[in-house]
């Protein structure tokens, strides 16, 4: 029985098996394609079966979604924008197997109750932050899927005292703050020279001034978005992993203190923010945890 699990991300498509024997090295992945991105899916999932007949295929996908229909309509994957129904073409190259799909975030709220820091509570909110901004939810136990699948997008939680303008059209959303190409953006704006994320966060970690105040802004953001939601939902966890947050105190001290002013029911004083220990598999083990709930493993 060969089970396997799919990551559509925003800046990689990456593949492997799901057994207790895989390690990282056993992952493949590829950059998100400019053209042919089915082509070069279909060809990174038969690389990780390796000629095995798939029995189950979970796949994470960012959004938005349309889980029911199986279709995904990344704005990273410039052909699948408009909508590409993944699961139909997955069942082509697997007729025989299950095939599940969940948004990126669900599927990282999965791993962490499986694998990572959420697993022994039942209310939970975890966060990945890189070029997006990924969120899921867990409530009473269960991830918090929604009516179309979508539940999860913490990027596009309104952040007051920032009004930049967010990919989705709207303005001063979390992730037009605190995504990692938009705090790149923000710091070339203010004279920084660099071009990626990766130079950015080190550029902040050794106290360079205009790359430690974008990360700082996006701590801010992280902390008052953080602190809305956990009031809402009624949680005292929230477990972040991403790029972003190892930069270390630029991003993690103004986060704090943002939580710290804004979290201030009654309830709210116990609430914990913690960085995630699963690394950037986090996503793709989450789409094994579809696949073999699916596959009844």
């Amino acid at each position: 029985m060969t089970v396997l699990a799919l990551e559509i991300g925003s800046s990689r498509f990456a593949a492997g098996r799901v057994a207790d024997d895989v390690g990282d090295e056993d992952i493949r992945e590829i950059p998100v394609p400019v053209s042919g991105a089915w082509d070069q899916c279909r060809e990174l999932l038969l690389e990780v079966a390796g000629g095995a007949e798939v029995t189950a295929l979970g796949i994470a996908s960012g959004g938005p979604i349309d889980m029911a229909a199986g279709v995904v309509a990344p704005a990273e994957v410039p052909e699948w924008r408009t909508g590409f129904g993944i699961v139909e073409a997955a069942r082509t190259v697997f007729p025989s197997a299950a095939i599940r799909i969940a948004l990126d975030g669900v599927c990282l709220a999965l791993a962490e109750r499986n694998f990572g820091a959420t697993s022994t509570v039942m209310d939970a909110l975890a966060i990945n932050v890189s070029n997006r901004i990924i969120g899921g939810v867990t409530v009473g136990g269960f991830t918090v899927v929604g009516r179309t699948g979508n539940a999860g997008h913490i990027g596009h939680v309104l952040v007051p005292g920032f009004d930049d303008r967010c990919t989705c059209g709207g303005r001063g959303c979390l992730e037009s703050v605190a995504g990692g190409m938009s705090a790149v953006r923000w710091a070339r704006g203010q004279g920084w020279a660099g071009t990626s994320v990766s130079e950015l966060v080190e550029a902040a970690r050794v106290g360079e001034d205009i790359p430690s105040a974008a990360l700082g802004r996006a701590g801010i953001a992280l902390g008052r978005a953080i602190a809305s939601v956990a009031a809402l939902l009624d949680i005292d966890l929230v477990v972040l992993g991403g790029p972003l947050t190892e930069v270390g105190p630029a991003l993690w001290k103004p986060l704090g203190e943002a939580v710290a002013t804004h979290a201030r029911l009654s309830f709210l004083p116990g609430l914990r923010v913690k960085p995630s220990q699963l690394g950037d598999v986090a996503i793709l083990a989450g789409a094994g945890v579809l696949a073999a709930s699916r596959s009844g493993a």
